[in-house]
């Protein structure tokens, strides 16, 4: 049902990962973060979907940034991947389910809503004997947009995986300048996995 390359992207992205060593180096551009991505039961006819959050290093009961990523092949190409963002209706009640997997059985697609404008294509290349070198990001002119207490936040998403490291490329966008505002502004949170989560992938 799914590609070996679709499997790998999840199996790389599933996991407990933080940015210690670049927060060492880079504290004025970086603050530490622990960041959960955990494989979540959703859309198990065609896609792999995972649920992430981040928080601080030193308050990780503070998680935010709540959301759902669905893994799938695209409608063009079986040997495409595409990665579509959803937003959680309650995000609040999904805080600390990065460390509780418990929490996630309660979330249902019903409660879950697409992000349009939010699709992100990916490209993959060999770093190694049967491992990859995965990259994601928006198409030109893509506007990504959600809303947050009544009011409308756009983001420009990217991402890079391998077996051991995931990039960030998030950051907010002000809509009208196009400047950043916060996230990765000067370069891409550089993320290493300190825990597997992909056991849990169905």
């Amino acid at each position: 049902m799914y590609s070996p390359e679709l499997i790998a992207l999840a199996r790389y992205m599933a996991g407990e990962f933080d940015n210690r060593d670049q927060a060492i180096d880079s504290p004025a551009w970086y603050v530490h973060l622990r960041l959960w991505q955990r494989p979540v039961p959703l859309f198990l006819s065609d896609s792999l979907t995972l649920f992430a959050e981040q928080a601080n290093y030193l308050y990780p009961d503070k998680a935010y940034r709540q959301r759902i990523m669905r893994l799938q092949h695209s409608n063009d190409s079986r040997s495409s991947i595409q990665v579509q963002y959803y937003a959680i209706e309650d995000p609040s009640s999904m805080i600390g389910a990065g460390r509780n997997p418990e929490l996630l059985k309660t979330l249902s697609s019903d409660r879950i809503e697409l992000l349009p404008g939010c699709t992100l294509s990916v490209t993959q290349g060999p770093i190694a004997q049967s491992a990859y070198h995965f990259q994601a990001s928006l198409p030109p002119n893509a506007r990504c947009c959600f809303n947050y207490r009544d009011e409308t936040y756009q983001v420009s998403l990217g991402f890079e995986a391998t077996p051991e490291q995931f990039l960030s490329y998030d950051k907010g966008i002000e809509p009208e300048t196009g400047i950043a505002l916060w996230g990765a502004i000067i370069g891409p949170y550089r993320f290493s996995k300190r825990q597997d989560f992909s056991a849990e992938l169905p």
